[in-house]
């Protein structure tokens, strides 16, 4: 039996060494918890493992009993009886037996001879087939290093043959190549040529006979011709650059000529025709207009695919913008001869159709020359295809034929009514209406039209100027004009007894409707009446308020103010209405004076302050600034220098060469100065009117209680000297203080009040004709006389005892504010 094997204190050691890894308390190798949960799963899983069943029965039979823990196979043999009986039936002994020692041996050595034999046979097969495999390897190699020969010779011949090819291929691209840039130059230098070849086609057909600028090859051929030369002029290196320019814009010409004489050509005959039905050239308008334009137009399009081309040419080459201004000023020749004659007759025909109103000449003629300008412009977009300022050059000279007609007129107008008429009409209906919606085709009439209108602008400012001064400046008043207020009151009674008639037939409509009114003051506002905006009043208006009844200059500078307002630049109406203002309130001034002068003080004042309201009133509508500036030269400074340099002790100085010198101190000293200072009408207006009022009311006061404030001054001058130190007083021991005398004096201040109260207010109402404005001005002077009584009160009532008061009998304040209410 073998001995064991000296691999096992080896063994021994390595457990004992691996157990130091977990042994407590110092484990070599210490293990995590997670790695001894691991460790403790591996060892039960491995505590439950089946009996290998190819284990030897000896080997099953040394385990325990507890290792077989699994139910062993019925495969495993139940003695050793059956393996030697396999075994001798391995070796052919079945049928021996071994019953010595010898038989022993002799099996035992034919046993070992055959297990030698058999180990040994599978190393010889091996080691057969392994020198198989060397041989075919030695075969195999050496075909291989045959192969490699071949192949190498064959790499030989390929590098041989690629060179070889590669060289033709080269060869092969570069004639390809050549022969690329020899088809392309030729390409290209046919193509060069071919714009030089197209000379002679061109030059043939452009020389031929038949050849019209009508037909179908005409247009390609020109646009083929503007290539050549755009292609020539772009190459002036080309040999013979020069030479073939000049005979492509030989060409070029004669082509254009065809154009130009075809379209000349056209444009004449048909202006030759219709010359030739009227040779007067003076046709019936409405005909001969409607025959110039439908003519025209019927022909247009024979010429105007030819016009297009050269229009779409002519900003590429100046021949072509030469023959379209030339065709354009055919044009406008032809139209201006058909057309010249024809509007200086129907101009002439509107005047002397129109030759007394002005206004219906100007509407007439403008309307005339609008429908031409329209006309024209759409006639010449027939032909045109691009504008052309040449056609507004002809229009404007149209257009003045009519302002040459009308100037003349215009400059001998004098009315203002009719020059005011003029710029509306050329400034409302003319530029706004019909030059603002078509502006394009109107621009050469704009042109006249602002030219007249600036005419008739200066002559109605000028106009203006002479009729402030001779109509407002320069009026000379009639009786009539200053009949106040007995005009006034004539026509109070006459709407009075329009009113009774007016009740006493209700049911006529026609009459009911009768009521005093001016038909020239319907575009004025009413003024110094609210109660004008009142319908329950418009069946009656107060005399006063007549436009008719207002004073000449009043009435017509708002005339003139109204009609210039609309018509003139802003700047010049202000100037024209400040000079018409202050000629007015003059005027006023003066008819006021006239009438206290020939009426009474309270008409003359009521006359104005009327009149400055309704200036006041009616200016006021008007959104301008009534403000100017006035420049003026102060020679205060020269004068008083050129006193001191004619001093005779100023004499020596002259001549001295130093800053004392005279002559430089009057240059310096000397120099006038420019002022400027502002006018302002409406203020101007607004001063004359509040001056007028407190004129009112200090006469109207001093009407009432004159004597009241004189009384007052008297006292008020003792109760002066006594407190500056002068003797006591009694003012009841004054002579003119007595109870009697104040009596007497406040008896004939009430009388006054109740007997002049009732006139002052009649003229108030006659003259304003309006309770709120009446009640403002008489405001003051009521106060003014309640003030008076009061203080007279205070002052009896601390001078005089009852029993002088009783003999004084003064009116109480109720007394007098009863009397005063009748105002209201």
């Amino acid at each position: 039996m073998a001995e064991p094997p000296p691999a096992e204190p080896a063994g021994r050691d390595v457990r004992d060494r691996l157990s130091l890894w977990d042994r407590r308390p110092q484990p070599a190798a210490p293990l995590s918890d997670r790695q001894t949960d691991s460790v403790l799963e591996l060892k039960a899983a491995a505590e439950n493992l089946p009996v290998p069943p190819e284990l030897p029965i000896e080997d099953l039979c040394s385990l325990t009993s507890q290792s077989l823990t699994v139910t062993l196979m019925a495969a495993v043999p139940e003695s050793t009886e059956d393996v030697l009986l396999k075994g001798f039936a391995t070796l052919g002994m079945e049928d021996e037996r071994i019953e010595t020692a010898q038989q022993f041996f002799s099996w035992f050595a034919q046993v070992q001879t055959q297990m030698d034999q058999d180990e040994g046979a599978k190393y010889r097969q091996m080691r057969d087939y392994l020198s198989g495999f060397q041989e075919q390897c030695d075969a195999i190699l050496n075909d291989v290093n045959s192969a490699l020969q071949h192949l190498e010779s064959l790499q030989k011949q390929y590098l041989f043959v690629s060179t070889k090819t590669g060289t033709l291929h080269e060869a092969c691209e570069q004639l390809l190549k050549e022969q690329s840039e020899l088809v392309d130059l030729a390409e290209n230098i046919q193509q060069k040529l071919s714009y030089f070849n197209e000379l002679e086609t061109i030059n043939t057909k452009l020389n031929s006979p038949t050849l019209s600028v009508n037909s179908e090859g005409f247009i390609p051929m020109l646009a083929k011709l503007d290539d050549c030369i755009a292609y020539i002029s772009s190459h002036p290196n080309f040999k013979d650059y020069p030479v073939y320019l000049m005979k492509f814009k030989q060409c070029l010409s004669k082509a254009m000529h065809l154009i130009k004489t075809y379209t000349v050509n056209t444009l004449q005959n048909l202006t030759s025709q219709l010359m030739k039905r009227d040779p007067s050239a003076v046709p019936n308008s409405d005909n001969a207009f409607t025959l110039f334009y439908v003519k025209f137009r019927a022909a247009a399009p024979k010429v105007r695919t030819l016009i297009e081309q050269v229009e779409q040419r002519s900003e590429k080459m100046p021949e072509y913008q030469q023959v379209l201004n030339e065709i354009h000023q055919c044009y406008l020749d032809q139209r201006e001869l058909l057309l010249g004659p024809s509007i200086a007759s129907t101009v002439t025909e509107l005047t002397s159709q129109n030759n007394r109103d002005h206004c219906a000449l100007v509407r007439s003629g403008c309307a005339f020359m609008v429908h031409v300008c329209q006309d024209e412009h759409q006639l010449y977009n027939e032909f045109f295809t691009k504008p052309t300022p040449k056609l507004d050059e002809l229009l404007e000279k149209l257009c003045l034929s009519l302002y040459d007609v009308l100037r003349p007129m215009i400059i001998h107008v004098i009315h203002l009514e009719t020059l005011s008429e003029l710029c509306g009409i050329l400034k409302n209906e003319m530029l706004e209406d019909h030059v603002q919606n078509n502006a394009e085709q109107l621009g050469a009439f704009a042109a006249g039209v602002k030219q007249m209108l600036e005419d008739v602008q200066e002559r109605l400012v000028y106009r203006t100027h002479i009729y402030i001064q001779t109509d407002i400046t320069g009026y000379k008043p009639a009786p009539g004009d200053l009949a106040y207020p007995d005009k006034l009151e004539m026509m109070e009674q006459i709407a009075q007894s329009l009113k009774e008639e007016q009740k006493k037939l209700p049911s006529e409509a026609s009459f009911s409707d009768v009521r005093l009114e001016d038909p020239e003051s319907c575009s004025l506002v009413k003024s110094g009446s609210a109660e004008s905006l009142n319908p329950r009043h418009q069946t009656m208006i107060s005399p006063a308020d007549l436009h008719g009844m207002w004073y000449p200059t009043v009435r017509r500078t708002l005339v003139c103010l109204s009609k210039l307002y609309r018509c003139i630049d802003r700047a010049v109406f202000q100037g024209l209405s400040q000079e018409a203002l202050s000629a007015c309130i003059h005027s006023l001034l003066g008819a006021a004076d006239s009438i206290s002068k020939n009426k009474t003080q309270v008409d003359g004042q009521l006359f104005l302050i009327k009149h400055l309201l309704i200036l006041r009133e009616q200016i006021a509508p008007f959104h301008t600034d009534f403000t100017i500036k006035e420049i003026s030269l102060d020679l205060k400074k020269t004068r008083d220098a050129a006193f001191k340099i004619l001093n005779p002790k100023t004499v020596s100085r002259f001549f001295r060469l130093n800053s004392n010198n005279a002559l430089i101190q009057f240059l310096l000293e000397g120099t006038p100065e420019i002022r400027e200072h502002y006018i302002d009408s409406k203020k101007d207006v607004d001063r004359h009117l509040k001056s007028a009022c407190e004129q009112f009311i200090q006469q109207q006061t001093k009407q009432f209680i004159e004597q009241l404030e004189e009384f007052m001054s008297k006292v008020a001058a003792l109760k002066t000297m006594a407190a500056q130190g002068g003797p006591k007083y009694s003012l009841s021991q004054q002579p003119w203080a007595q109870p009697a005398k104040i009596n007497d004096l406040v008896s004939s201040t009430y009388k006054t009040i109740k007997t002049k109260l009732p006139s002052t207010l009649r003229s108030m109402s006659l003259y304003l004709s309006n309770k709120d404005t009446e009640l403002i001005l008489f405001k003051p002077v009521r106060n003014n006389i309640q003030q008076m009584f009061q203080k007279l009160h205070a002052l009896l009532k601390e001078e005089f005892s009852n029993e002088d008061l009783q003999i004084i009998a003064c009116p109480s304040m109720e007394q007098v504010n009863l009397l005063l209410s009748m105002s209201k």
